[in-house]
């Protein structure tokens, strides 16, 4: 079995003004506990900013990737084999994919900060997905890397 040569690599981060909130939820946190003293003041910045900043960094942490003949966004991975031809979503369309036009059964992993999407078809007849909605802020990378791990 060949590997394929084709690759990409996208970490899906949160903007920075996510990081913002995330310190004015510390900021929060110490405000509620000011009554209570000085150590309770810092232990609510430290304890709310870090818990904050923990669920600002695992959202932003998704993945998408083209490696070894698959897609792998997020925990799926799915194989290029059982991938139709992928469609590049502009803004308008990847929001029109993400409401109106959404499939409950679909594979969406979308990211409302991430403007533009790519969407591919799951030609595999036992699977009863009918596609994959993937944000990405690189779509014609992306495209160009499923298309090459396709054709290897």
């Amino acid at each position: 079995m060949q590997l394929s040569t084709a690759h990409h690599d996208e970490r899906l981060t949160a903007p920075r003004s996510w990081w913002g909130i995330a310190v004015l939820t510390g900021l929060a946190g110490a405000l509620m506990l000011l009554p209570l003293g000085t150590l309770p003041l810092l232990a609510g910045l430290v304890g709310g900013t870090a818990l904050a900043g923990l669920l600002v960094s695992s959202y932003g942490s998704a993945r998408v990737r083209v490696v070894n003949g698959a897609l792998a966004v997020g925990d799926a991975r799915i194989p290029v084999s059982a991938l139709g031809e992928p469609e590049i979503l502009d803004a308008e369309e990847a929001r029109a994919w993400r409401t109106y036009k959404a499939d409950t059964r679909a594979f969406m992993l979308m990211r409302s900060y991430v403007p533009t999407a790519v969407r591919v078809e799951v030609t595999d007849p036992a699977d009863p997905t009918p596609y994959v909605y993937v944000s990405t802020r690189e779509p014609q990378a992306l495209v160009s890397a499923l298309r090459a791990a396709r054709a290897a």
